[in-house]
């Protein structure tokens, strides 16, 4: 069961320190595993789509324009500002259009379709918004904090699917991230609107922004999935956004094998029973390829 925010990272600092022993990199022994496995939850964050060209605007240099994504993604900031986030979103929305899934994106819809085939079931659950995940073909998907190609109306709440490009002709061309850029000043009612009938309200990027709650329906889902599953891969996240950092640990926790693939430890690496080092697209396909065990 996922636990309340305010106490996971007290849980996870007693659960680190019971498990100080460096986790193993025995692919073979992962692999062993991964064969018996029947419900696979794979948790991602932004280091899975970063070989695709894919920037985190996380950390140093993180930055469109002068500002940090932090000073962006609020709904003070939309408030202020909607023009100046719409930008932001826009640009990023235009960008993710000329991307690609890459070698691990592809490597976990193959194997989500090749278990489907035999009985078992794999299920990703990503901190990512971009869509590469579903673009590779992946069905079982939660992405807890929504996506840059979905709208929600400020006015009357509905929200769709948007890929439109660009998102509203008051935005064609602009979004440019260098920090000498004027920033357009966009007039409200020239932003993307609410198309149902009656409404013509504001919409903004439906995402979690920080300060959000996560969508309580996805939530629930994705502890539904982390409860029954015996295996869990933590692919390309830093293990530090909450709760979504708190999620492998507790499955750990229980008992069940979780393997780390990433390029470097994270806070919760030594709590798990596996640890592969390195580019998500070099070492996930070979984890994650047909088992001899397997039927063909």
């Amino acid at each position: 069961m996922i636990v309340p925010q305010l106490t996971c990272r007290a849980l996870l600092n007693v659960h680190l320190r019971k498990n100080m022993s460096r986790p193993s990199s025995d692919l073979a022994a992962f692999r062993e595993i991964f064969s018996k496995s029947k419900s696979v939850a794979v948790l991602t964050g932004a280091g899975v789509s970063a070989e695709s060209g894919v920037p985190t605007f996380r950390g140093e240099g993180g930055y469109w324009r002068k500002w940090q994504a932090q000073d962006l993604a609020t709904p003070e900031a939309f408030s202020r500002n909607p023009s100046r986030v719409w930008e932001f979103y826009h640009y990023r929305r235009e960008l993710m259009l000329t991307k690609e899934p890459n070698a691990a994106h592809l490597a976990i819809a193959e194997c989500e379709q090749r278990l489907a085939e035999q009985g078992r079931s794999l299920t990703v659950i990503t901190q990512n918004i971009d869509e590469l995940h579903r673009r590779a073909g992946s069905k079982n998907l939660l992405e807890i904090h929504g996506s840059l190609f979905k709208t929600r109306c400020m006015t009357c709440s509905h929200e769709a699917a948007n890929y439109q490009s660009p998102i509203c002709a008051a935005l064609q061309g602009k979004g440019a991230p260098d920090p000498d850029t004027d920033e357009e000043l966009i007039p409200v009612h020239h932003l993307p609107r609410c198309e149902q009938p009656g409404c013509d309200g504001l919409l903004r990027p439906a995402v979690v922004w920080f300060g959000e709650s996560l969508n309580s329906d996805v939530l629930q889902e994705a502890e539904t999935v982390l409860d029954k599953c015996d295996l869990c891969l933590v692919i390309g996240t830093s293990s530090v956004v909450y709760p979504a950092a708190m999620f492998a640990p507790q499955v750990a926790a229980r008992g069940v094998p979780v393997a780390e693939f990433n390029m470097e430890d994270t806070p919760a690496t030594r709590s798990f029973t596996f640890h592969f080092h390195g580019p998500c697209g070099t070492i996930l396909p070979p984890a994650l390829s047909r088992h001899l065990s397997e039927p063909k």
